[in-house]
């Protein structure tokens, strides 16, 4: 979960009041967040350099707070300050508003078609009559950072630009061009750059050149100008320096541009609603007109509340409380959600800019959980649980193998092409498997189809271990399936292995048998559909003529026999190997 590192004083001034150290992790606790850890600014340069050194008495004390991934609003001080607030009884919700200015009025952003390609989309707002000071103002630029890293998916979702209005023109657009026909000084520097040039100038810096892969081989670079046709910000990248905002800074333009719509309003609404408490009228934003050039056009951004109906029976009932619909609106009302009983008896909330959060009734009847102290709900125990078959009957599998002798592992369900298909000697074949959209490396581009890569991985990483190895793993793998909702399913599989130096084939037949009969199957001649046989197979991971199917009530569910040389090769492993695979879910 993300961490916020805010000063104990100024959180104190905030608050209204000071705490000591247990009072505040107590606060915290109740609030369902956490005091994660108390440090000061020179210490943390210090442990950044190794460098031993005593407390001094003027330094400032830092609390890092560890808050829930989905709650952007707390991502700062300010909006941590104020939640705190509401939640202690101390402040009423805030109610957010957009100036009152007719459309005329507004400021202008037209959006070119050739943003299509790359970007697509703009949400502004302006926050005027803003008073910063050097702590207000480093939180807001940190809150940027942190929004980039977490909804933000490292800007490639949406990049935030904030620039000082004062210095701008409107109204602005938003274009798509030829990188070498764009020009600007970016922010910190005083030479023009082209923006290939740019591109070129950031491989060298630390923080700028991880953003560099999101447009550097489009064919078009997104720009925001104003109506001179100076330079905003080249998205997702950097911002221009003409428009920098400072200290002195007293009406804020805020632009983020976008491939996601919905994240970009999450974004916008949340460093507005953050901030505005700052403006000369509290709580107040300033609405900018996008249009677009089919003519259409929106006004951002979007404060509206949505209703939410939940019902009361759904809270308690969940929850292990018996309250009162009056006690869960104003447990509501603590978390920043107004609440009242509706005529039907149930809870109407209204979920307000800042809780973007609150998807579903569930993550309602969470924060009524959290207001009431999780502490509080009476501990009952539950009504008798019985497993599913298909976890009962793998319990049982799994302490069968392991009498045997065999010790067992869990291998990744991730894997790559290669070691699904070619290091096991068979042919790709894409009709069943479920792959990995943008893998984050090559190790880890589709979801396992068997068992068999991961334990000869898992093999061939402890070739020198004492033979012989005596493995085996019960896990799922995910087939393609047409007939599933999300078009694929998961499939239960045993598999094991021995290795040494003989094959051990019998030892693996031997295990077969001896799983086949403690499910009560019994073994059968070729063709009865009664039990379980075997019969010679043809599969390219085993050696031929070393192996065999088996068939349960008529089905193949299974495969065992000696592991072919190459296979064995591609692993790394030295040694003979004899291996079984087969389908738990067949066997109930």
């Amino acid at each position: 979960m993300p961490t916020v590192s805010v000063g104990r004083d100024r959180l104190y001034a905030a608050l209204g009041r000071t705490y000591t150290q247990e009072e505040f992790e107590e606060v915290c606790f109740s609030f369902g967040i956490e005091l994660d850890d108390v440090t000061t600014e020179k210490a943390i340069i210090r442990k950044e350099k190794h460098l031993d050194a005593e407390v001094e008495e003027d330094e400032e004390v830092i609390y890092k707070i560890e808050v829930p991934a989905n709650r952007y609003d707390l991502l700062c001080l300010e909006g941590l300050a104020q939640a705190l607030r509401v939640f202690s009884r101390e402040e009423e919700i805030p109610t957010y508003k957009l100036a009152n200015i007719s459309k005329e009025s507004m400021i202008k952003m037209h959006v070119k078609p050739e943003t299509s390609s790359i970007r697509p989309h703009v949400v502004c707002a302006v926050l005027r009559g803003v008073t910063f000071t050097e702590a207000s103002y480093n939180s807001f630029i940190d809150l940027q950072d942190k929004l980039h890293q977490n909804i933000c998916r490292r800007r490639t979702l949406v990049a935030i630009g904030t620039h000082d209005l004062d210095t701008l023109q409107a109204p602005f657009t938003y274009e798509a061009l030829p990188p070498s026909s764009i020009n600007f000084v970016p922010l910190k520097q005083v030479k023009n750059f082209r923006a290939d040039q740019l591109i070129e100038f950031y491989r060298s810096d630390l923080k700028l050149k991880k953003f560099l892969h999101i447009i550097e081989n489009s064919p078009v670079f997104p720009v925001l100008y104003d109506h001179n046709r100076i330079v905003l910000s080249l998205p997702p990248i950097i911002n221009g320096a003409h428009s920098a905002i400072n200290l002195k800074t007293k009406n804020v333009f805020i632009e983020c541009t976008a491939t996601d719509l919905t994240k970009a309003k999450i974004v916008l609404n949340t460093i507005v609603t953050a901030f505005s408490a700052y403006c000369e009228r509290k709580f107040e934003i300033e609405p900018v007109e996008v249009i677009y050039s089919d003519g259409t056009s929106y006004v951002y951004p979007d404060l509206s509340i949505y209703n939410m109906d939940v019902s009361l029976s759904y809270v308690n009932g969940t929850i292990g409380v018996s309250l009162e619909a009056k006690e869960v609106t104003d447990l509501l009302n603590r978390m920043q959600l107004r609440a009242e009983q509706s005529i039907s008896g149930d809870i109407t909330v209204f979920v307000p800019p800042t809780r973007s959060d609150i998807l579903h009734p569930c993550d309602v009847m969470e924060d009524v959980a959290i207001a009431y102290g999780y502490n509080n709900i009476p501990k009952r125990s539950p009504a008798s649980l019985k497993p599913l078959a298909l976890n009962e009957l793998t319990d049982h599998i799994k302490l069968e193998v392991a009498m045997t002798g065999f010790t067992e592992v869990l291998t990744f369900i991730l894997g790559s092409w290669r070691e699904n298909f070619a290091m096991l000697n068979r042919k790709v074949d894409k009709s069943k498997v479920v792959v990995v959209g943008n893998p984050r490396s090559s190790d880890f581009e589709l979801v396992r189809t068997s068992l068999m890569p991961g334990v000869l991985k898992t093999v061939g990483h402890n070739k020198d271990h004492p033979k012989p190895i005596k493995i085996f793993e019960v896990g799922d793998i995910a087939l393609l399936d047409e007939r599933k909702d999300v078009g694929a399913r998961n499939q239960r599989q045993l598999a094991a292995l021995f290795c040494g130096a003989s094959s051990g084939f019998e030892l693996i037949h031997g295990l077969v048998d001896r799983v086949m009969e403690a499910i009560g199957a019994a073994f059968v001649p070729i063709g009865d559909h009664t039990g379980y046989f075997i019969q010679p197979s043809d599969e390219p991971e085993f050696l031929p003529g070393r192996q065999a199917s088996i068939i349960y009530k008529g089905k193949h569910i299974g495969t065992f026999g000696i592991v072919h040389p190459e296979v064995l090769n591609n692993f790394d492993i030295p040694d003979p190997c004899s291996f079984v695979e087969l389908n738990v879910e067949s066997l109930l």
